[in-house]
């Protein structure tokens, strides 16, 4: 299944959110969230202080509800933040991206933007009946959620230092 390019980019970005609040935590310092918000090429309204902080990092607990969702509670969870925020999708063209969705103005609080960025990629997931492309890692250790964007749905580590950690126990168990 082929997404368009700001259903995986915001994919993407939530899933590296929700997995910054893993051990060690992330998204602890304004620098973290310039970071972020470059990486993930945002637009729009960056107030860079503690406020928005420390909002970003609560969106991780209900992004992650809404990543490891059934597909019926992701339907009601995505309803719920789409109406929350007063969402109305348009297509906007800038940078160098073709029209693709937004659904919030650019002015908006940048947790709102990832909380509703997030809610319309779903919409594409949830439609297509692809929710099985997010899980949680493989990894005993590890709660981190993986998105498997592969043709074979092999991705199994939300990480590579995940999948070397166990590619390494499984090398010695079998030496044993």
């Amino acid at each position: 299944m082929i997404f368009a390019h700001d259903t995986v980019v915001a994919m993407i970005s939530a899933v590296e959110l929700v997995n910054s609040a893993e051990e060690p935590d992330t998204m602890t310092e304004i620098a973290q969230l310039d970071q972020f918000f470059v990486t993930h090429a945002y637009t729009g309204t960056h107030a860079r202080d503690d406020a928005e902080l420390a909002a970003v990092r609560a969106q991780r607990g209900p992004l992650r509800a809404l990543l490891t969702a059934d597909r019926d509670t992701a339907v009601e969870l995505v309803n719920e933040i789409l109406a929350a925020h007063h969402a109305v999708p348009r297509l906007v063209r800038h940078d160098a991206l073709d029209y693709h969705i937004h659904a919030v103005p650019p002015d908006a609080p940048l947790d709102v933007r990832i909380a509703v960025e997030t809610a319309m990629a779903m919409i594409d997931l949830i439609r297509a009946d692809e929710l099985g492309r997010l899980d949680i890692c493989a990894d005993q250790a590890c709660e981190g959620i993986v998105l498997d964007l592969s043709r074979n749905r092999s991705r199994r580590y939300c990480s590579t230092a995940c999948g070397n950690r166990n590619a390494v126990a499984a090398y010695r168990a079998r030496k044993r």
